[in-house]
């Protein structure tokens, strides 16, 4: 099941579980869309992997299958290389 971590690895916007600019690899690195797209040109600085849009969990499944609370925050990563 996906993490759905709560914020961007780059910037550190939030992004709750409903979030339609999430962004994610295959390792679920998270990025918001802004970041993703701009910056990181679409791809994971982490993997090398494609950025794709994050699915959104329905409300009703959040309460037993509750998104992540830990944040990933690693601006150094993003910068241009």
């Amino acid at each position: 099941m996906l993490e759905l971590r709560p914020g961007c690895e780059c910037c550190d916007k939030d992004l709750p579980p409903d979030a339609k600019d999430a962004k994610i690899c295959s390792f679920e690195c998270t990025f918001c869309a802004a970041c993703a797209d701009s910056k990181l040109k679409g791809i994971c600085p982490n993997c090398g992997g494609e950025l794709v849009s994050r699915p959104r969990r329905p409300a009703g499944k959040l309460a037993n299958n509750p998104p992540s609370t830990t944040r990933v925050h690693n601006p150094a990563g993003c910068e241009a290389k």
